[in-house]
């Protein structure tokens, strides 16, 4: 266990540039079940998730290689196996999404079901939904979802919400079924885009991703392919946000400018300066925060992936700040957090009101998540003295080599082994 030490007060300032987008990543790998030929996907990130799915794609027969620092090549002729376990699958939600590739390419799947999480229950239950309706039989069994079809069919499926690994695991299971396929609801975020374009490169016919109607006429066979992975837009944001609470002045290269509008708006609403040009993002703040109201949405409206950051910033800012969360009934841990560190925030069911204009001290803090451990990063980065941030595996998880970026900045911080873990 490593933990991160972090010395406060320095604006960032510079250039940097962005890794490929886990969330776009790891159902892209999951596509190599739909095919006996190989696939080769650049601009994949280094991180803990890609690594747990490397892993899990492995136990199902699929042969994965690191031919390049950020390229892979993987071939599924020898994907016997239809069972992912739960030793592998209860790491990473995300791993869900082999439930519908499983059952296009053996007519019958095992899939352990994720359990809770940190953030909320996260039900797969829209999965399950949509599965039966292209014609499968569908049952949770000793912690297994159990599938099995002759032949998947095509269907009209309504999503109650726009969840995106329904979405993707639907799209994925839909793609060899016979006849057309209409997921209505569906999500619409850049990573399910990104999908269906890997998707298309091997023979897939897609119509409509990043609309609420997605369209599939199913195809007997797909072929291999090669696709670059979209940039992340998370992490993109959280630069942005870093860029703003220290009140420094940073340019985010190949930075995905279409997919950062919400963000974008919130910042400058707080008082930062953004600038776009020819793929580049400039962000910058030289006069004091404003207080803001922030309401999490489906894409395209502010990621859920990108509040725990927002609420760092705003305690910065002079006023009074109101953070209501939509998607997940859990993700305030990180609040807990920063009140260590000096934070004014109230929790209220799914609102936070967050009164700014806090000094905040460096403390001993522990992260809860994924972004809460950037959160908590952020909040060191403008805190007096030291703040320890420990449980950075989650850190791993999702941002790569995000220390040496920072520090790249300007950030004055360090990785150290954590002794009391």
């Amino acid at each position: 266990m490593d933990k991160i030490i972090i010395h406060g007060g320095t604006p960032l300032r510079g250039s940097i540039g962005l890794s490929g987008s886990k969330n776009a990543t790891l159902p892209i790998l999951m596509a190599s079940l739909l095919t006996a030929e190989p696939l080769v996907i650049s601009n994949v990130p280094r991180l803990r998730d890609v690594n747990t799915a490397i892993d899990l794609l492995a136990t199902l027969g699929v042969d994965v290689q690191w031919s390049g620092e950020h390229r892979l090549e993987l071939c599924g002729a020898n994907a016997a196996s239809w069972e992912a376990p739960y030793e592998l699958v209860k790491t990473m939600r995300a791993s869900f999404v082999v439930l519908g590739p499983l059952l296009a390419r053996h007519g019958r799947a095992r899939v352990s079901t994720p359990g809770g999480c940190a953030i909320g229950a996260r039900p797969v239950n829209l999965h399950m939904a949509g599965i039966r309706a292209l014609g499968a039989k569908v049952q949770l069994r000793h912690g297994y979802v159990e599938a099995h079809a002759e032949r998947l069919r095509g269907a009209r499926v309504w999503l109650d919400n726009p969840s995106v690994g329904a979405t993707e695991n639907i799209m994925m299971a839909a793609v060899r079924a016979q006849g057309q396929t209409v997921i209505e609801n569906a999500a619409r975020e850049p990573e399910v885009q990104d999908l269906a374009r890997m998707l298309t490169a091997m023979g897939a016919q897609i119509a409509g991703a990043g609309t609420h109607v997605i369209e599939i006429e199913g195809v007997q066979r797909l072929h291999g392919a090669e696709h670059h992975v979209i940039a992340d837009r998370i992490e993109a944001g959280s630069l942005m946000a870093a860029a703003t609470i220290t009140g420094g002045d940073l340019t985010i290269e190949n930075a995905p400018v279409d997919q950062l509008d919400a963000v974008m708006v919130k910042l400058v609403e707080a008082g930062a300066e953004v600038h776009a040009h020819n793929g580049a993002l400039r962000v910058c703040r030289s006069a004091p925060l404003h207080p803001i109201e922030l309401r999490t949405l489906p894409y395209p409206g502010f990621p859920t992936d990108l509040q725990a950051q927002m609420m760092a910033v705003l305690t910065q800012a002079h006023g009074t700040s109101v953070i209501t969360e939509t998607i997940f009934e859990n993700r305030f841990m990180h609040a807990l957090e920063l009140l260590r560190m000096g934070a004014d925030v109230v929790m209220k069911g799914p609102t936070a009101i967050v009164r700014g204009s806090s000094r905040l001290s460096g403390a001993p803090v522990m992260a809860t998540d994924l972004r809460a451990s950037m959160s908590l990063i952020l909040a060191g980065l403008v805190a007096e003295n030291t703040t320890e941030v420990s449980r950075i595996y989650h850190l791993d998880r999702g941002y790569e080599d995000i220390d040496a970026k920072l520090r790249a900045i300007g950030a004055r911080l360090e990785r150290v082994p954590d002794k009391g873990e």
